[in-house]
């Protein structure tokens, strides 16, 4: 298994609100672990909703005895949900705060996902495929035919998301898994990426059989940066059948 992952502040924020975590090696009862996290609210509560999201969602699963892959995965998204939503409760300074998240696993082929927000993860194969559902007011407008895809990259409320892990008592939470074939690879973003490059650059670069997936990784966070860097970038690549490790 390859693994690469970086976060990158954008051209146009002074403060990343992204958060990765990624480790090819065990997490609990679970054989590795992939999260994304692209927390919202003004001042350092983004900051804090994406990091302490992240840090107990890993925390709780590294503690969890259950091995049903998507019930750990659960069990930790309620947990991180409460302390995100307990801290606001308590400090008004952190009222509103919020943070997306895309968590993944991978056993024995079969890939395992949760996604709350609009951060995304995609296979790429011989062609890209999303696999997580945005859940933003614009995908909503996709999906009941009032808006086309082209029409919401540059709707004016396309960052508007409609769930967000500790917005709310309790989380809704959406699971996928799909097997995962040789040569597949996995990329997990926020917005940052998909908001700034197509879906078809991103097949083209990461298709690219002539650069390394830690390459793949730059060129994919140098493509949003051209074309404007309007938020901050986060991205997890996984290439399940490799060997080598790549960690950044």
């Amino acid at each position: 298994m390859k693994v690469y992952s970086a976060t990158d502040v954008g051209k146009k924020r002074e403060m990343n609100q992204d958060y990765v975590f990624a480790s090819d090696l065990p997490v609990g009862h679970l054989p590795n672990l992939f999260v994304v996290a692209d927390g919202m609210g003004g001042h350092n509560a983004g900051d804090y909703a994406s990091a302490s999201g992240v840090n107990t969602l890993v925390e709780e699963i590294s503690g969890d005895r259950e091995y049903n892959p998507v019930k750990v995965i659960r069990h930790a998204v309620e947990a991180a949900n409460a302390a995100i939503f307990g801290k606001a409760l308590e400090d008004e300074s952190y009222r509103g705060m919020g943070t997306t998240m895309v968590a993944a696993t991978i056993i024995g082929g079969f890939l395992y996902v949760a996604n709350i927000g609009d951060s995304r993860l995609y296979v790429i194969d011989r062609k890209i495929r999303q696999v997580t559902r945005d859940h933003s007011l614009v995908q909503e407008m996709v999906r009941m035919g009032e808006i086309s895809a082209d029409e919401a990259r540059t709707h004016p409320k396309k960052n508007i998301i409609t769930r967000a892990l500790g917005a709310e008592k309790t989380v809704d939470v959406d699971f996928f898994d799909l097997k995962l074939t040789e040569g597949s690879i996995v990329l997990m973003c926020s917005d940052g990426l998909s908001n700034m490059v197509e879906d078809k650059k991103i097949e083209e670069i990461v298709l690219r059989d002539d650069i390394t997936l830690e390459e793949k990784g730059r060129e994919l966070v140098r493509e949003a940066n051209n074309n404007g860097g309007k938020d901050n970038i986060a991205i997890i690549l996984v290439e399940p059948y490799a060997s080598e490790v790549e960690v950044c």
